[in-house]
């Protein structure tokens, strides 16, 4: 009974009037600003509905309603970390409301009035599936339960959506992955900034306004730069958000090769044919991208009615975002009130650098060859394996001077594309050019490399980028991956090691859509790290948390014709007009 009275509470009208309507000017700015068309709604919300978890722990949430529709109406459920107020109440709660939906946003376990203890990533899918029957027992629910986000809280829909039983109506997993450790660990390198920068955020949040945090936000990440410059890296997040955060505790404690605490928030090995009809929006230069774009092929492959938008934008732009409200009401529309199915091909991608959307019946594009450049002497790239016997190409990575990072999929700005010639400039920067392009060359896909290596010493890590180098000298980096090396994991399928002793290394770098114009030339850098984007490899074997003995490591390229190291781009057959 109790619980019944509680669902019951938003619908009073005495209770409504209290909680107040949304203003309508300020209502209309929010559409305008994202273009949406303007909402016929005006909304209602009842603050701080408990949800109580099976350990007895209770979740706080806040309903959102169109205050002039009566009845039970399906739910669409929101799992967020960053709080119920500030701007996710105006982007998800008011603004869904007044389009016709009703939601319910949930703050996780340990965050902004929720029990418990936060422990990112680790205890979303029990606290999930027990909110979803929840939600289902109330009623203003009318049983059917729809879920929708990003980042975090796309994370939080992977956790429930294959399991739950019976299915969710829909979801929209936005720029995550089913495996969501990708963002922190690539390969087995830590991706040292976007955790630590993470870190900061999550560790100052309940105490300080979403407002003072905007306003921070660049001594915050210049604090961070300055911290991720020493060790031991195990108590950063003392330096940078003043306090323990126990994601970076958890973070650095399980970087190990083998390391199975994070396995739990690992969802890509789920049935995915129990998962309901998916809508995803991503950006070239998101750190999830790679995953992501795995993720819908995974569910195509399973029969999953699924949608995908692919734009040339940073984690959380602006564009992307109002990519994802208008895809989101468009979903939510077909599946829950009934509204047409979006139409034309399931899968729109952006053409960078240009104007143009590539629209797709599948992704990978089928229509798609593989392309070749193979590594050669005096620092060419040619279309050829090699055919002379060509001594090795040197570099030595020094952990003391690490390699730095140049732009690419990272949360917070400098990211995307950077002009590379500092780097390039480098002595642990080994760099190969082809020739001027004697038309465009779309490159749609997946990007691969294999490349023939000695290492000095067993601890090393392998970074291949490509890039973009115009009639000007400029060089842009376009895509790159990273592999790290080490006796817990070489040899192994993507590390095999040869009669004479040589490694080869097949590596998966960042999927791309992007024109490299005539008279451009293509160019693969290769090195030993990207610093601080990665970690450094100290060379030693010690743990990434506490280690700080660090050992220069030269590896020699082999590109000759016993070891024809290349990178494999995916091209499309003619040039898209």
């Amino acid at each position: 009974m109790a619980r019944e009275a509680q669902s019951r509470r938003p619908f009073s009208g005495s209770a409504a009037a209290a909680r107040g309507y949304s203003r309508r000017a300020g209502a209309r700015v929010v559409d305008a600003f994202f273009g949406l068309e303007r909402g016929t709604h005006r909304s209602v919300v009842v603050r701080d509905l408990a949800t109580p978890m099976p350990d007895g722990v209770n979740l706080m949430g806040d309903l959102y309603r169109p205050a002039d529709v009566e009845g039970p109406l399906p739910v669409v459920l929101i799992r967020l970390p960053y709080g119920r107020n500030g701007p996710f109440k105006v982007l998800f709660g008011s603004l869904y409301a007044r389009h016709g939906f009703q939601v319910f946003i949930q703050a996780i376990r340990g965050t902004f009035g929720s029990g418990g203890q936060f422990r990112p990533f680790t205890t979303e899918h029990e606290d999930g599936l027990a909110t979803v029957e929840w939600v289902r027992d109330q009623s203003w629910c009318d049983g059917r339960v729809a879920m929708a986000g990003a980042s975090y809280f796309g994370h939080t829909q992977w956790a429930v959506a294959p399991y739950v039983d019976p299915p969710l109506e829909c979801v929209s997993p936005h720029i995550t992955a089913a495996r969501i450790g990708a963002a922190f660990y690539d390969n087995g390198v830590p991706q040292l900034q976007n955790a630590l920068q993470w870190s900061a955020q999550v560790g100052r949040q309940e105490w300080m306004s979403f407002s003072v945090q905007m306003a921070t936000t660049s001594a915050y990440v210049s604090r961070a730069r300055r911290a991720m410059q020493r060790l031991p890296v195990q108590a950063l997040d003392v330096a940078v958000a003043g306090a323990p955060v126990a994601f970076w505790r958890d973070f650095v404690a399980h970087a190990g090769p083998g390391d199975h605490f994070w396995s739990g928030s690992d969802h890509s090995g789920a049935d995915l044919s129990r998962m309901p009809p998916t809508s995803m929006v991503t950006g070239w230069w998101d750190p999830f991208v790679r995953e992501q774009l795995a993720d819908y092929s995974a569910l195509r492959a399973a029969g999953v009615p699924a949608r995908l938008v692919v734009g040339p934008w940073l984690h959380g732009d602006r564009d992307e975002f109002t990519t994802m409200l208008r895809t989101d009401l468009a979903w939510l529309g077909s599946h829950l009130n009934g509204e047409p199915t979006p139409s034309g091909p399931p899968v729109r991608i952006n053409l960078q650098p240009t104007d143009t959307w590539l629209e797709l019946e599948t992704w990978p594009p089928p229509c798609a060859q593989s392309h070749f450049e193979y590594l050669g002497g005096s620092g060419s790239l040619a279309g050829l394996p090699p055919t002379d016997p060509v001594p090795p190409s040197r570099f030595t990575y020094d952990p003391a001077d690490p390699t730095p990072s140049v732009g690419g999929p990272i949360l917070t700005p400098p990211s995307k594309q950077q002009n590379n010639a500092a780097l390039e400039g480098r002595g642990d920067v080994l760099v190969f050019t082809g020739e001027p392009l004697a038309a465009d060359l779309d490159v749609v896909g997946r990007v691969r490399a294999r490349i023939h290596l000695r290492a000095e010493h067993p601890y090393a890590d392998l970074l291949v980028r490509v890039c973009d180098v115009d009639e000007r000298q400029v060089s842009r980096n376009v895509v790159d991956g990273i592999r790290r090396l080490d006796p817990a994991t070489v040899p192994a399928p993507d590390a095999t090691i040869g009669p004479d002793g040589v490694l080869a290394v097949d590596l998966e770098l960042f999927p791309t859509a992007y024109r490299f114009r005539a008279g451009h030339r293509l160019r693969v850098q290769v090195a030993g790290g990207a610093f601080p984007r990665y970690a450094r490899n100290l060379g030693t074997g010690e743990p990434f948390g506490t280690g700080t003995a660090m050992r220069t490591n030269t590896v020699e390229i082999l590109h000759d014709t016993q070891h024809p190291s290349h990178v494999e781009l995916s091209v499309l057959a003619a040039p898209v007009r």
